[in-house]
């Protein structure tokens, strides 16, 4: 008796699938307990620590901007590309991989209660900003941008580095991702795609339906695609861009919400063709 082995590598994609699926749900309830193989616990370095206020209430906050080789490098830029950047009207499409850990309480030199962040950033690059006043002002304002995105805070842009600090408090251990999910990958630019591929169905699904939004659930019919092999998919802040090579499908949309793109999974049913990414919501 045979097998046919496309059958067997059908059910093993479906299954890994499945598998993601469910580490998802586990997240979502707080249950997850089983070591991810794709992370890895590090202990930053101390940096620099910077003070700042938080809110109308004007609570001292610090910042501990650690390093680690651990964090990827963000990609080569000179002072003058910096400069450039920081002018242009979308600065944001520089990204530098950091690693935003937990707010914990400290007592400052006065003995009042404080709040202090730990933000890991590559040892190479964090080099650099302490030799550039412009690199480490601009690490300090993406790091304080983070912090922001990710805690819902609203910290004052009139900072102070501290000098005779590298830290406050104590710097804890991080758990970093090693790799990305391998159905999210890199979309690659091509010329003159979306001219020849169909606009797939979707449709957005808000989870809950009401009160705050936690979930952003997007489905996607694609008539046509054998398997997830047929899929490139790149998901962003606030966009989602598919490619169904070759040439069958083409969705480049934007959503009203900020949502973590490295815990955001996607899980594609070859019975039903359709394409479901699901998307915590970081704000709306």
């Amino acid at each position: 008796m045979t097998t046919d082995a496309s059958l067997l590598s059908s059910e093993l994609e479906l299954q890994q699938q499945e598998e993601l699926y469910q580490q998802l749900l586990l997240q979502t309830v707080g249950k997850m307990q089983t070591e991810n193989p794709d992370s890895k616990v590090i202990r930053p370095q101390p940096g620099m620590c910077v003070k700042t206020l938080s809110g109308p209430g004007q609570q001292k906050v610090f910042v501990n901007i650690c390093q680690s080789n651990s964090v990827p490098l963000p990609p080569e830029i000179s002072r003058d590309e910096l400069v450039e950047l920081l002018q242009s009207e979308d600065p944001s499409g520089y990204r530098v991989p950091m690693s935003l850990g937990e707010p914990h309480t400290e007592v400052d030199n006065n003995s009042q209660g404080c709040t202090a962040y730990d933000v890991v950033v590559n040892q190479e690059f964090f080099q650099k900003c302490q030799t550039d006043p412009l690199f480490q002002q601009f690490v300090i304002l993406v790091s304080l941008e983070g912090l922001e995105n990710k805690y819902h805070l609203e910290l004052s842009r009139d900072w102070k580095v501290l000098k005779n600090r590298k830290f406050l408090g104590s710097i804890s251990e991080q758990n970093i991702r090693t790799k990305n999910r391998p159905v999210i990958e890199e979309l690659q630019p091509q010329e003159n795609f979306s001219a020849t591929a169909k606009r797939p169905e979707f449709t957005l699904i808000v989870e809950p339906s009401a009160g705050d939004a936690e979930y952003l659930i997007a489905e996607i019919k694609l008539p046509g695609v054998p398997s997830s092999r047929s899929l490139v998919l790149d998901v962003g802040e606030d966009r989602l861009v598919l490619t169904a090579r070759p040439s069958l499908f083409y969705l480049d949309v934007f959503h009203g919400f900020l949502v973590d793109q490295e815990d955001s999974v996607a899980q594609y049913n070859s019975g039903t063709q359709i394409l479901t990414v699901t998307m915590p919501v970081v704000s709306s």
